[in-house]
């Protein structure tokens, strides 16, 4: 099927107008979780995307977290995003426009990892990152010459880059304001897909640039959707000194470290920085050694937290269950230790194996891999591997417990009393997590206070775990 016809002529091929409506797709999982939270991030990628759009091509844009796909919309091309466990449903979406005489063009983290599968379900493939080769990837789509592959072999120095299309994000009541500063991360974590989408380069666009863009960004409230906005502190340093008399409440992702520059907080704090979140992922040290993760220093964890909070700025940390030195006496103990360190809040989930990261390679070498069904890499409803030291079940349940453990009212009521930071907001996000995981019914149990069995033996139409 080809997705266009080829033009007679180029000159009026550049005068024609076409339609391409950018879809940021979400797996099943995903809408069931995100869709109840009071405050809900917009992802940056298509709106980003949509300013490398030439002129003559008027865009649309689908966040499915907020919006349905309507397969009507009368358009050229269709462009659509997906993570992994999103990736099944964006073949979906895929083969209802294909159906309809659509082209599709699917990019983002799963089709960077499996190229190969996702061109199977699409006109052509992104690899990458995907701003240097749009521009060229709608000329190709005009002259009725689409290629299969789209491998974005260099990586943009982000010098002059676009705003976002900030009219693109809808039905959100907070966080239009959505950016970058840097793009990257030094470190290779071993579940981590980010070195795989960003070769380990750290890049960084110049701060003017930022602030000018920030000048126009609408509303107060600022989201750097940055890997790690700490990376280079000389560079963080001088952004938050730039940014600061734009008077924005702003927040965005870093690891642990920084917390023992001073100045570093300091700055952030006084430019308006009002959360950060930091991947502290388990308070095992070992797991951290095992996951290639040794700059995380589970002791210091307290320390970290109460740093943070010394600045008014709140933590938000992710919380991850199933490494290898996790039995079942790990969600206790975590929910315990974060209770007493005020930690203000938690993204919970269970371990994920990305395909073709180091992690899934090692598990699936060791014949751990339970599935290849993507949809259910989604940490929140499904295990995907075999854990070490407990059974899928108990992993998963063990998981639903310790975050209605943490987000129960009278751990709120502790953990606020501790941090006594942003209390006016942080208050209300908790009790938003609280309530949102209360409206998934009840769910989860401590593994710890039963009776243990084998580790092996998993078989989910016995134990009547989700498959």
């Amino acid at each position: 099927m080809r997705p266009a016809n080829p033009k007679a002529n180029s000159h009026v091929a550049s005068q024609r107008r076409y339609r391409v409506e950018l879809i940021t797709a979400e797996s099943e999982a995903s809408l069931f979780v995100r869709h109840r939270r009071l405050i809900r991030f917009p992802q940056l990628t298509m709106p980003l995307l949509a300013a490398w759009t030439p002129e003559h091509w008027d865009v649309t844009h689908t966040d499915e977290i907020v919006q349905r796909v309507d397969f009507d919309r009368p358009v050229d091309l269709v462009g659509i995003t997906a993570n992994t466990p999103a990736a099944p449903h964006a073949y979906v979406l895929a083969r209802e426009f294909r159906r309809r005489g659509v082209a599709v063009v699917i990019g983002g983290p799963h089709a960077t990892l499996l190229p190969e599968e996702v061109a199977q379900h699409a006109h052509a493939v992104v690899v990458g990152e995907g701003e240097l080769v749009w521009p060229e990837l709608l000329a190709d789509f005009e002259r009725g010459q689409l290629k299969r592959v789209y491998n974005s072999c260099a990586l943009p120095d982000l010098k002059k880059m676009p705003a976002p299309r900030w009219d693109l994000i809808k039905g959100r009541t907070y966080g239009k304001g959505v950016t970058i500063a840097t793009r990257g991360c030094p470190f290779a974590c071993e579940y981590c897909t980010v070195p795989q989408m960003y070769q380990r380069r750290m890049r960084y666009r110049p701060v003017g640039e930022v602030v000018d863009e920030i000048r126009r960004m609408p509303g107060r409230a600022l989201i750097f959707w940055d890997d790690n906005i700490g990376a280079n502190r000389g560079y963080a340093k001088e952004l938050f000194t730039a940014i600061a008399p734009l008077n924005r409440w702003w927040t965005s992702q870093c690891t642990a470290d920084v917390a023992f520059d001073d100045e570093f907080l300091s700055l952030a704090a006084a430019s308006g920085c009002k959360a950060l979140f930091l991947g502290l992922e388990t308070i095992s040290q070992a797991s951290l050694n095992t996951a290639n993760k040794r700059h995380n220093r589970a002791a210091e964890y307290c320390e970290v937290i109460r740093r943070f909070h010394a600045q008014g700025i709140a933590v938000q940390a992710g919380v991850v269950f199933g490494f290898d030195h996790d039995d079942r006496s790990i969600f206790r103990t975590t929910v315990e230790f974060f209770r007493e360190a005020g930690l203000d809040s938690a993204t919970v989930s269970v371990l994920i194996p990305f395909p073709n990261t180091p992690l899934f390679k090692r598990l699936d070498a060791e014949g751990r891999i339970l599935t290849r069904d993507w949809s259910k890499y989604n940490g929140k409803k499904d295990v995907v591997f075999q854990p070490a030291m407990m059974s899928p079940r108990d992993l998963l349940m063990g998981m639903e417990w310790a975050a209605r453990q943490f987000y129960s009212l009278p751990s709120i009521a502790e953990r606020m009393a501790r941090s006594r930071t942003g209390l006016w907001w942080n208050i209300v996000r908790n009790v938003g997590y609280h309530l949102a995981l209360r409206n998934f019914g009840e769910m989860g149990f401590n593994p710890e206070a039963r009776e243990e069995g084998p580790v092996g033996g998993f078989h989910p139409a016995r134990t009547g775990f989700p498959t």
